[in-house]
């Protein structure tokens, strides 16, 4: 076996189902406020459009994505982002982002050299997994309210830049919806140029947000005259714009020459969208209507719940995404089990989305809640915490 595999660390929901082994089932009914599964109705067109093209299961899909679900794919993050120079060779349809963020790192990461892997902490565990069996180490960037939610990338050291294969950004961030703004993605950028690492930009929570769309790495290049997007890469999905999970459908979009060199590398990795996700995809991507729809029901459950819960927990709106990232008066997995214990309310403790560097873990004290029910268990949901909260 792969020695590689046993650097892995036990994924949040292992961990959760652990902390949870032993406990009476309550008599309440059970509420998941614990993963970012979009609970959203999958739009009506995308549906019929699976319909529509099911006689395409009789054949291959390409690797590289049919030219119309490719062109789509530019004219959206044109229309999206202030963009004027994009063509199809900046952009490769994959299967979701969680594939493709993996994917990428055992791409670009040339193992002899000991790269190191940088990342926010707290994370997406999959940019961990990627850079240990690529062969990188990670380095994990704290993100504390000191930071805003963000790391703080003037305290990385020049000999950690020079090291550095590969950065993953998460903007807006999972699971503290902070944005980096434009000016800091093109330090990073300079700071590639400088050293020669990539960027991978994990964006698949652009469009759930309030009211100002947040800006994207793309967009931070072609504001520099960057039109090659050389170094850059984002990510998107359609699994949270569009409530579709389970299509299995987004894109990696800039740098054309690493664009061709990853096509490459998933030509042998046999990961090809079918033909008839990749025509659903087109109608998904060209609908802006039920996206709109989307985050006015993301905005309404905000509201709900940070009415509830604002006299009981330390908590703010994110700026985008749809996860509540609240400070816990008890240690976060303390908290986490009992109000499951209690509540049948089920949260994830931050501990397990962070790792502890020089002693500290900047996702301890905190928990993330997704509001991705309905309104009704949300905001029911709240009212159990907050009763759970004032027991304590």
């Amino acid at each position: 076996m792969n020695p590689d595999l046993d650097l892995l660390h036990p994924y949040p929901f292992e961990k959760l189902a652990q902390l949870f082994a032993g406990l009476e089932a309550p008599t309440l009914s059970p509420i998941a406020l614990s993963i970012g599964e979009p609970q959203h109705p999958a739009p009506a067109l995308v549906q019929d459009a699976l319909r529509q093209h099911a006689a395409e299961l009789c054949r291959y899909p390409t690797t590289a994505g049919i030219p119309a679900l490719r062109e789509t794919i530019v004219n959206w993050l044109c229309r999206r982002y202030p963009l004027s120079q994009l063509d199809s060779d900046n952009v490769l349809p994959v299967t979701g982002t969680r594939e493709a963020l993996f994917a990428f790192a055992q791409a670009v990461l040339d193992r002899n050299r000991q790269p190191l892997v940088l990342m926010p902490n707290p994370f997406y565990q999959i940019y961990e997994g990627a850079a240990l069996l690529a062969g990188g180490q990670p380095v994990y960037l704290p993100c504390t309210a000191e930071t805003g939610l963000q790391p703080d990338f003037d305290a990385v050291s020049d000999d950690t830049w020079a090291q550095c294969q590969l950065l993953y950004l998460c903007s807006p961030g999972n699971p503290t919806g902070a944005l980096l703004d434009i000016p800091t993605m093109q330090k990073l950028i300079r700071l590639a140029d400088q050293h020669d690492f990539i960027i991978a930009s994990d964006e698949c929570y652009s469009e759930i947000y309030n009211q100002t769309p947040p800006p994207g790495l793309l967009e931070a290049c072609a504001d520099m005259g960057r039109h090659d997007y050389a170094r850059c890469t984002v990510f998107h999905s359609l699994s949270k714009r569009s409530n579709l999970p389970g299509l299995r459908s987004g894109f990696v979009a800039g740098d054309a020459a690493l664009l061709k060199q990853f096509l490459r590398y998933r030509t042998y990795h046999g990961c090809a969208m079918p033909p008839h996700h990749q025509l659903a995809s087109i109608a998904a991507w060209n609908d802006e209507a039920h996206v709109e729809e989307n985050r006015r029901l993301y905005r309404e459950k905000f509201a709900a719940v940070l009415d509830i819960l604002g006299d009981s927990l330390t908590v703010q709106a994110p700026e985008a995404g749809f996860y509540l990232w609240p400070e816990t008066p008890v240690d976060d997995q303390t908290f986490a089990r009992e109000l499951k214990r209690t509540q049948n309310v089920t949260v994830l403790p931050g501990s397990y989305l962070s790792r502890e560097v020089n002693g500290i873990n900047p996702g301890a004290g905190r928990v993330r809640m997704a509001l991705v029910a309905t309104l009704d268990e949300c905001t029911e949901g709240a009212e159990r915490i907050r009763t759970f909260v004032r027991q304590l």
